[in-house]
């Protein structure tokens, strides 16, 4: 997982840098608002993938004594400032630019050059949202898309995939907005267009903000995870009841486990250590990403 997350942000860095540079060229020769926003939108996605890289290189870290269980929650942290990035500076500088163009609107000169960045644009983000869909497709099994990113476990893949959705539909309207100025002679539609931009990326740093949250306080794991524990617990000989599968992601490969158990009363106490020895086998066997497995032995009397 973590190699189809680094693969996806290495296509989206060097595509991104790539088209920032040739937006705000543009920008500078031809005075587009919406082409100065996509500019911004463009350097903000690049820095987002820097961040998203040294968090994936942080959360590999092994766990010492100050942090016992690894730094696996790094990459849920810079994800999370990622999000705080679009709205703050892509959104932000994208309307307060806009709203400055539609007051005082300036002329498009060569609008032409503007049509052949954006084109040229949409085909290396098309590519990359191409990557990043498909990386996406290996992971989400049979949920639907926004579900899959709800669920979803490694902010790696499903933030690129917002972004470059942004970006397909960032540049779409900053086409449609230099193409009415022109059209109509009216170079207001370039500021609104600006404003569009920018509510885009607000929209899609809110959903990424309130997905990497959940996942930096500490989500369980997936259903299908805890169920499957519960079902291992439930099939070994010895054990009577399962009180409580309690499950936290502590990065998007590390599972924490604890286990409430309530064994057999005939059960000794060497067959007990076995018993656990085996479950822990069994169930990290069996769910690859559970790395630490803690089991109480408790009673309901």
């Amino acid at each position: 997982m973590a190699g189809s997350s680094k693969k996806v942000i290495y296509a989206a860095l060097i595509g991104n840098a790539i088209i920032a540079v040739a937006k705000f060229v543009m920008s500078a020769i031809t005075g587009s608002s919406a082409m100065f926003s996509e500019g911004i939108h463009s350097v903000v996605d690049t820095g987002n993938q820097v961040l998203l890289l040294f968090g994936l290189k942080q959360a590999q870290k092994p766990p010492n004594e100050k942090y016992p269980f690894g730094h696996g929650k790094e990459v849920y942290f810079w994800s999370f400032v990622v999000a705080l990035l679009i709205f703050a500076v892509g959104s932000g500088l994208s309307i307060f630019k806009g709203i400055q163009h539609i007051s005082h609107p300036t002329e498009i000169t060569n609008p032409l050059l503007n049509y052949l960045v954006l084109g040229f644009a949409i085909l290396i983000e098309g590519f990359v949202f191409f990557i990043a869909i498909k990386e996406f497709k290996k992971t989400k099994g049979d949920y639907g898309y926004l579900e899959a990113i709800q669920r979803g476990k490694d902010p790696g893949l499903f933030v690129v995939l917002l972004e470059d959705a942004a970006a397909m539909m960032g540049l779409i309207v900053a086409m449609l907005g230099i193409g009415l100025s022109q059209i109509t002679g009216n170079y207001v539609f370039d500021g609104i267009a600006s404003v569009i931009i920018g509510v885009i990326l607000a929209a899609v740093a809110i959903l990424l903000a309130v997905e990497t949250k959940g996942l930096l306080i500490g989500e369980s794991a997936d259903k299908q995870v805890v169920n499957g524990i519960r079902d291992v617990l439930n099939r070994a000989r010895g054990v009577q009841k399962v009180n409580e599968v309690l499950t936290m992601h502590m990065g998007p490969e590390y599972i924490l486990v604890n286990l409430s158990v309530e064994f057999s009363d005939h059960i000794r106490t060497d067959k007990m250590e076995m018993l656990i020895s085996q479950l822990d086998r069994e169930i990290k066997t069996k769910h690859k990403h559970v790395k630490r497995i803690f089991i109480e032995a408790e009673s309901t009397i």
